[in-house]
């Protein structure tokens, strides 16, 4: 019973931070969005909900990646065998600072 109240106080507590959004999608892609749902067991608001915070994570991604490119050039990195080597590079200058200054 203590639990049926505190599944029911979460579930208002939810319900009144949520706002309602109507979408209009054509038929097809409706029809797709329901059975990912389906499939999913999740909603369709859960399968929106999921698809705005990819967007989101994907938009933020596209933002930082021309300055990602831009360092890497300025960098003479081309491949992800560039990053490497300049990793093992920078630690092992770092060790031999360290055992110079430790002498």
């Amino acid at each position: 019973m203590t639990g049926d109240i505190v599944k029911s106080c979460i579930t208002t507590s939810l319900m009144r931070t949520m706002k309602t959004l109507s979408v209009t999608l054509p038929p097809e892609m409706l029809d797709n969005a329901e059975r990912l749902a389906k499939k999913e067991h999740r909603t369709m608001s859960e399968l929106v909900r999921e698809a705005l915070r990819q967007y989101e994570r994907n938009s933020v991604w596209d933002e930082i990646g021309p300055y990602g490119r831009q360092s890497a050039e300025r960098a003479r990195i081309k491949t992800e065998d560039d990053v490497v080597k300049m990793i093992h590079g920078f630690r092992r200058d770092r060790r031999k600072r360290r055992k110079a200054s430790s002498h």
